[in-house]
């Protein structure tokens, strides 16, 4: 059975048990400013529009020598009854039951008002340190206005301009004071000790496979309202990620842990993927960027089908997008049942083999990738996605030796490849080069690209010798000089 554990970002041996701080405050008032100001990336999508970041959003950070956790929230208003604005609120609530300090973010430019007070009232029932930061203070005049938030009731006033850095520092010194030390983690510890901080090892083994990997990074993409977020609470067992029948709930990545059979895997829950002329607000177009960022830095792709809408030109282009990227790839078709066991149109129940079938037609690039029919909803096939994510990172991380490729070489018929003489060139020796993806270097006797044709019967080689299920495999040519005669 899988087991889970608390996401954090970036990756760091012991993050988990670091203090966590949680920053709340109603919309638009500056939170993922201030949190990515912390953090030092753009983990949240900061924008104009109100209510942009929905789930919880967890990172890093350092100050005075100790490592802290933080966790970026959506924006809460106090009894909204609106359906998202609750689920934010409900993701807010677990991050302020988890956090050992708050810190509340007011805009210094706007009027309190009674949602502000029902807010405080609300923290400070929690008894745990709250910190008051007035943003966008900057400038003599917007300080001395910061002084009229003390009607809140919060001790601790910080005048702070997240997007510029001021203040910051006092800030993080009263919060850092507020939370009593702790002993730090043994796994951190002896990675230091050891002179060891694994940015290095990451970046090598990536390319060249040379390390063991101790984390493999899932990234669930798709459509818009095909099943995503709703993949990842059924698989890691949580309320992670929002759920709800409005398209383009997720906007930012959202991302939780799961150890399973000795491996770690990284699921994160992406936005979904739309064409540029579908998308109008600035959070939406800054999601799907986001979205594809998380897609390259991933591992393994998981790329979600609503099988009551069966496979459409917009799946087949994000599917491109994995593939091209060098991504492995696992095919799910989400809401299985909704076609067979729940159907209520009155139609025939689904055929598994055909949908198959129409399914490798329409993605023909993604021969290699295996398909996985579920129910995210009702919790069905969750066990075999666990199993083939693990398989498929092994085997993207195989590696064939030299030997082993030459003395396949040797078995192979070049003359059944369905290739014009003109385009044929003649393969000295081959070598893998890298992994994730498999890498092939050829040397032949021309320095030309190599026929589409030929490389799809090469390859197809390969994978009947080797396997490497689920992963693209890329070649380069070499020329080297024709023997000369004597």
């Amino acid at each position: 059975m899988p087991t889970y554990r608390r996401s954090v970002v970036p990756s760091r041996a012991g993050a988990e048990t670091l203090p966590l701080v949680a920053i709340v405050g109603r919309p638009n008032v500056g939170k993922s400013t201030l949190f990515n100001r912390l953090t030092g990336s753009r983990r949240s999508i900061v924008g104009d529009e109100p209510g942009i970041t929905r789930d919880r959003i967890y990172g890093e950070f350092e100050w005075a020598g100790r490592h802290f956790r933080l966790v970026d929230t959506g924006g809460i208003v106090p009894d909204d009854p609106e359906l998202i604005p609750v689920e934010i609120f409900n993701q807010a609530r677990v991050a302020l039951k988890e956090a050992q300090a708050l810190v509340l973010v007011v805009d210094a430019r706007t009027e309190l008002a009674s949602p502000d007070y029902d807010l405080v009232k609300m923290l400070l029932r929690g008894g745990k340190p709250v910190f008051l930061a007035v943003n966008k203070v900057e400038g003599e005049a917007m300080a001395l206005a910061a002084e009229n938030f003390r009607t809140l009731g919060i001790r601790e006033v910080y005048p702070i301009s997240a997007e510029h850095g001021l203040g910051i520092g006092d800030l993080l010194d009263a919060v850092t004071a507020a939370i009593p030390e702790a002993a730090e983690p043994a796994a951190e510890a002896e990675a230091e000790a050891a002179g060891d901080t694994g940015e290095d090892e990451s970046a090598v083994h990536r390319t060249h496979g040379e390390f063991e990997q101790h984390e493999t990074s899932v990234a669930i993409i798709g459509r818009p309202n095909v099943g995503k977020s709703t993949l990842l609470n059924a698989l890691t067992g949580t309320s992670r990620a929002i759920v709800s029948p409005i398209a383009g709930t997720t906007r930012d990545a959202v991302d939780e842990v799961v150890e399973f059979e000795g491996s770690t895997l990284r699921f994160v829950d992406t936005a979904g993927i739309r064409r540029k002329g579908k998308t109008h607000l600035m959070a939406e177009k800054l999601s799907v960027v986001m979205a594809r960022r998380h897609l390259e830095a991933a591992d393994v792709a998981l790329l979600v089908i609503d099988a009551t809408e069966g496979v459409t030109a917009s799946d087949a282009t994000i599917g491109g997008y994995a593939h091209e990227s060098g991504r492995s790839v696992i095919i799910v078709v989400n809401k299985w049942d909704a076609v067979t066991t729940g159907r209520t149109d009155g139609k025939p129940p689904a055929d598994r083999e055909i949908f198959e079938r129409q399914l490798r037609s329409v993605l023909k690039y993604l021969s290699y990738a295996p398909v996985i029919f579920l129910s995210a909803l009702e919790g069905t096939g969750l066990g075999r996605v666990l199993r083939e994510v693990k398989a498929v990172a092994a085997e993207r991380r195989k590696r064939v030796t030299t030997g082993q490729m030459n003395r396949f070489l040797d078995t192979i018929d070049f003359q059944r490849a369905p290739v014009p003489m003109s385009k044929r060139v003649r393969i000295f020796y081959m070598t893998q080069a890298a992994v994730a993806p498999p890498t092939f270097v050829l040397f032949t006797d021309r320095d030309v690209k190599l026929h589409f044709a030929f490389e799809r019967f090469l390859e197809n080689q390969i994978r009947e010798a080797f396997g490497f299920k689920g992963t693209p495999i890329w070649f380069k040519v070499k020329a080297r000089n024709a023997p000369k005669e004597e």
